[in-house]
């Protein structure tokens, strides 16, 4: 059943507080596709963008903080397409990062 010379699976790095907000994030600039003037969504995400900040230079890093500014400029522009593709893309960023921390490879 379990066959040791199978290549391993690669499984998401287990969910910690950091990877929650994260993902929230991500999905809560997801959602602004559909609402781009969801201004509690935005509040949202600028809270989440804090949490994101304060939690990873906890753990000395220094680059998600640097993407939280800058994401926290993109969350308080006015709402339009290129402001929302901006934290899509800086979410993933933010979610790439703390994936590739816990599997090891950061």
């Amino acid at each position: 059943m379990n066959d040791p010379n199978s290549p391993r699976r690669a499984r998401p790095p287990l969910m910690d507080g950091l990877g929650k907000l994260c993902t929230e994030g991500k999905e809560l600039a997801d959602y602004l596709w559909q609402v781009p003037k969801d201004e509690p969504a935005r509040h949202k995400i600028l809270a989440i963008l804090d949490q994101i900040a304060a939690e990873a230079a906890k753990q000395g890093r220094r680059e998600m903080p640097r993407i939280c500014e800058e994401l926290k400029t993109a969350a308080k522009a006015t709402p339009s397409p290129q402001q929302v593709d901006v934290l899509v893309t800086g979410f993933d960023r933010l979610v790439n990062l703390w994936q590739a921390a816990k599997s090891g490879l950061l």
